[in-house]
C-alpha cells in the first residue's frame, strides 16, 4: 500500500488538491482500500482556508504524519507565501527525498523551483505562472505545450484541472490501465464511456 500525502496551506487552489484527492480516494475505494492511503498535512495541523474561502481541517501537521510515498504539492496564490518559509521548504525537501513520487499541480511548481529541484529539467505549471516560475528557476525548461511532464520521480502538471490528469497517469503507471480506467469511469471523467 502506498501513502499519498497532500500538502495544504492557506490560499491553496481548491481543485489543485481536491482533484488528486478524488482520484486517489476513488482508486482506493474501488480496490477495497488495499492500494492507497490518502491523508492531508499542513504546517501545524490546523485548519487552512482555500483561495475561495473553503475551510479544511488537515489530518496531520509536519511534526507527526505517516511516511509519504506520493507527495502532492498543490498550487494557488498561497504558494508565494509558502516559498519563503524555511521550515516548509525543508519539509518538502525531506519528504521529496524519501518519496517514490513527488508531484506538483499548477503553481505548486514554485515550491519545487525554489528548492532547485527543477534545474535542468522539463516541467510545466499554470499558464499564468510560467514567467514567474522561470524567474524562480531560471535553469528549468518550462513546457507550455504539456498537460504534465514526468522526470522520473518528479512530475509537474499544468493548471488546476491538470492535476486530475496527472493523478490518473500515476494510477495507471502504478496499477495499470484497468484500474485507472475504472477510476475514470466512476468519476465520469473525460471520455469515460469508451472505457466501460
Amino acid at each position: 500500500m502506498y501513502n499519498v500525502g497532500i500538502f495544504l496551506f492557506n490560499d491553496v487552489e481548491l481543485l489543485d488538491f481536491a482533484g488528486p484527492h478524488e482520484v486517489f480516494s476513488v482508486t482506493a475505494e474501488l480496490n477495497n482500500y488495499e492500494l492507497l492511503n490518502i491523508f492531508t498535512i499542513s504546517q501545524n495541523g490546523k485548519e487552512i482556508k482555500t483561495v475561495n474561502g473553503l475551510k479544511v481541517l488537515p489530518d496531520y501537521g509536519f511534526g507527526v504524519h505517516p511516511n509519504i510515498d506520493i507527495l502532492v504539492i498543490p498550487g494557488g496564490v498561497g504558494t508565494k507565501a509558502e516559498m519563503i518559509k524555511e521550515d516548509v521548504l525543508e519539509w518538502i525537501c525531506e519528504n521529496h527525498r524519501n518519496s517514490m513520487i513527488t508531484m506538483s499541480v499548477c503553481s505548486g511548481a514554485r515550491l519545487l523551483g525554489k528548492l532547485g529541484l527543477l534545474d535542468g529539467l522539463e516541467c510545466t505549471t499554470h499558464h499564468e505562472v510560467m514567467e514567474h516560475l522561470q524567474e524562480i528557476a531560471p535553469k528549468a525548461i518550462i513546457r507550455q505545450d504539456k498537460r504534465f511532464v514526468e522526470n522520473g520521480k518528479l512530475v509537474t502538471s499544468a493548471g488546476i484541472s491538470a492535476g486530475i490528469d496527472l493523478s490518473l497517469h500515476i494510477i495507471k503507471k502504478l496499477f495499470g490501465s484497468e484500474i485507472a480506467n475504472n477510476t475514470k469511469v466512476y468519476m465520469e471523467y473525460e471520455d469515460w464511456k469508451k472505457d466501460i
